[in-house]
C-alpha cells in the first residue's frame, strides 16, 4: 500500500482568499484556503448547485458528465461538514482502485489546512496493512465497494458510523455489477445517513436504487448543448473490419501522436492489439480489468514516465486516470454508447491543450457514428488513411533491423532473383499492399451512403473543419434516433441498456436488517 492510502495533512499558515463565489456558497475559510491551493478559480455548474444543498444536509442526485468537477462538488462540502470526532465520519465508495486513489488524492489536496486523515481501501493489497492504517481513526474513507464489504464483514471498521456518504460514478458500478453490493452495504450503514449520489447517466437500475436509499432528494443536472471540448479535434475514417490494425499503425506513424490511448471494447482485445502493437516495435502498455494491481499500477507508471507513449485500454479500466498529457485518443471500436465516446475523447484536450479524437468505423457502424455526433451536437470530420509516402517507406528502411527471419529467407532466395529485381518487387509487394487501407468518400458514398438516404435511414448536413491527417471530408449531421445499449457483466466490459425515463423522488428510506440485501419490489415505507 502507497503512503498515499493514509494521508494526513499538515498545518499550514492560511493565506487570503479571493475566491468570493466559493465564500458565497457557504464553505469555511480552511476549506477555501485549500480551493485556492489546488488552483480553483471559479466554481463549475455541478459545483454551484450541488454544494449548498449538501451543506443543507439534503440528499442529492446530481447527474454530470466525468470532467465537470464532481468530485470537488462533493469533496468541499464533507470537508466543511467534519467535526474532527473519532471514526468516520463520510465515506465515498466508487468502482475502480484508481479512481479511489485519484479521489483520496483530491479530499487531502482540498482538505490541507484541516488536518483531515483519509483512508483508501480497494482490492489487490493486504487487508491487514489496511486494518492497521482503518485503527488510526481516519475521518475520511474511499473505498470500492467489494474491498469495503469485506471490512464490514469481517468487523474491522470500528466506530463505524458516517454522518454522508457519497456513491460516485454509479452508473460504473452497475455496469460492474456492484449494485448488489452497495445494497448490501447500506444494510450496515445508519437509516438518517445524509446520502449523495453522482452519476454521468442515469439508467433506469440506478433510479431505483437511489429511489430506495435516498430520502426526498435535491436533483442536480447539468446539461450542455455541446458535451465534448471544443479544443478537440474529431475525426473518423471508414475501414473494413480487418484492417483496424492497418488503420491504426498508419494513422500511428502519420500522426506522430505525443501520447495516445487507444480504447478497445474487451480484456482480450486490449492484449492481443497490444500485443500486434509490440511486435511493430511501438512502445506500447494494455491495461484492463483482469490484470492484478502490481501490473495495471506498473503499466500506468510507464505510460506517466513516458517508458510507453501508447495506452492500450478497455473504457472501465481507464476510468479514473488524471494524465493530463494526452494528445491522441484513438477508438479501435465504434464505442457502445455516447457516454462512452464522450468519456473517452475527454482524456485529450485537458489544460488547454489541443487534442484529436480518432474512430475507425466500418459502413455498418456508420448509422451509429452519426447518431452519436447529432446528439453531442459536433462535428466529426470523414478522412481518409493516408497513403504511406516515398520519404516515409525510405526512413523506415533505413532504420529497420534486420531479423533472422528475414536472413533465412534471403538465404533462400537469393540464388533465384538478383539483388536489384528483389528490391523492385519487395518495394512494389509494399505500395500494393499499403497503398489504400479503408474506403474513400467516392466510394463509401456508392456503396453504402446512398443506399440509406434511398430508405430514408439518413440525413446528410455538410459540415466542414480543419485539421489533420490523410485526406478531409466535410461530413455531419445524421439520424438523432437510436438507442443506447449498455449490457452489464461485473467485469465492467460490458453495459447496460439505459432507461431515459424521469427521476421519481422518495419520499423516504428504507431500513435493512444488518447483513441482508434489500428486499426487491418491498414498499419503500416497509420496516425491516
Amino acid at each position: 500500500m502507497s503512503n498515499q492510502d493514509l494521508l494526513e495533512s499538515s498545518t499550514i499558515g492560511s493565506s487570503e482568499s479571493n475566491l468570493e463565489a466559493f465564500k458565497a456558497l457557504g464553505l469555511k475559510e480552511q476549506v477555501i484556503n485549500g480551493v485556492k491551493e489546488a488552483g480553483f478559480s471559479t466554481p463549475s455548474p455541478v459545483q454551484e448547485k450541488a454544494i449548498p444543498p449538501i451543506l443543507e444536509g439534503k440528499d442529492v442526485i446530481a447527474q454530470a458528465q466525468t470532467g465537470t468537477g464532481k468530485t470537488a462538488a462533493f469533496a468541499l462540502p464533507i470537508l466543511n461538514m467534519l467535526e474532527g470526532n473519532c471514526g468516520i465520519e463520510a465515506l465515498v465508495i466508487t468502482p475502480t482502485r484508481e479512481l479511489a486513489m485519484q479521489i483520496s488524492d483530491e479530499v487531502f489536496k482540498l482538505g490541507k489546512f484541516l488536518r483531515t486523515k483519509t483512508v483508501c481501501v480497494y482490492g489487490g493489497q493486504s487487508i491487514r496493512r489496511q486494518v492497521e492504517l482503518i485503527e488510526k481513526n481516519p475521518q475520511v474513507m474511499i473505498a470500492t465497494p467489494g474491498r469495503l464489504l469485506d471490512h464490514l464483514k469481517h468487523g474491522h471498521i470500528k466506530n463505524f458510523n458516517p454522518k454522508i456518504i457519497v456513491l460516485d460514478e454509479s452508473d460504473e458500478m452497475l455496469d460492474m455489477g456492484f449494485i448488489d453490493d452497495i445494497e448490501e452495504i447500506f444494510s450496515y450503514i445508519p437509516n438518517s445517513i445524509q446520502t449523495l449520489l453522482f452519476s454521468a447517466t442515469m439508467p433506469s437500475r440506478i433510479k431505483q436504487l437511489a429511489d430506495k436509499i435516498l430520502c426526498e432528494p435535491v436533483l442536480v443536472k447539468i446539461t450542455s448543448t455541446n458535451v465534448t471540448n471544443t479544443d478537440i479535434s474529431q475525426r473518423y475514417y471508414i475501414i473494413n473490419d480487418n484492417e483496424r490494425n492497418d488503420a491504426l499503425t498508419r494513422l500511428i506513424d502519420t500522426e506522430a501522436p505525443g501520447k495516445s490511448l487507444v480504447f478497445i471494447r474487451t480484456k482480450r482485445e486490449a492484449d492481443e492489439v497490444n500485443g500486434y502493437l509490440q511486435n511493430k516495435g511501438y512502445k506500447s502498455v494494455a491495461l484492463h480489468g483482469d490484470m492484478d494491481q502490481r501490473a495495471r499500477r506498473s503499466a500506468i507508471e510507464s505510460f506517466k514516465r513516458n517508458d510507453s507513449d501508447i495506452l492500450v485500454a478497455t473504457d472501465v479500466a481507464a476510468r479514473g486516470l488524471d494524465i493530463s498529457d494526452i494528445s491522441h485518443v484513438f477508438n479501435y471500436h465504434m464505442p457502445l454508447n455516447i457516454e462512452s465516446y464522450v468519456h473517452r475523447i475527454g482524456r485529450t484536450g485537458r489544460a488547454g491543450k489541443k487534442g484529436v479524437a480518432i474512430t475507425l468505423a466500418t459502413p455498418l457502424e456508420y448509422k451509429e457514428l452519426k447518431r452519436i455526433q447529432a446528439e453531442i451536437s459536433s462535428t466529426l470530420e470523414l478522412y481518409e488513411i493516408p497513403a504511406v509516402s516515398n520519404d516515409e517507406l525510405i526512413n523506415k528502411i533505413l532504420s529497420a533491423k534486420v531479423t533472422d527471419d528475414a536472413i533465412l529467407c534471403y538465404e533462400s532466395i537469393k540464388d533465384k532473383i538478383d539483388n536489384a529485381q528483389l528490391i523492385l518487387r519487395l518495394l512494389s509487394l509494399n505500395f500494393s499492399n499499403s497503398a489504400k487501407i479503408g474506403m474513400s468518400k467516392k466510394d463509401f458514398e456508392a456503396s453504402f451512403v446512398k443506399d440509406l438516404k434511398k430508405r430514408g435511414d439518413f440525413k446528410s448536413h455538410d459540415r466542414r473543419g480543419s485539421g489533420g491527417s490523410g485526406r478531409r471530408f466535410g461530413s455531419g449531421g445524421g439520424s438523432s434516433g437510436g438507442r443506447s445499449d449498455r449490457r452489464s457483466d461485473r467485469g465492467g466490459e460490458r453495459s447496460e441498456r439505459s432507461g431515459d425515463r424521469d427521476f421519481k423522488k422518495s419520499s423516504g428510506r428504507k431500513e435493512f436488517q444488518k447483513g441482508e440485501s434489500f428486499s426487491r419490489g418491498a414498499s419503500r415505507s416497509k420496516k425491516y
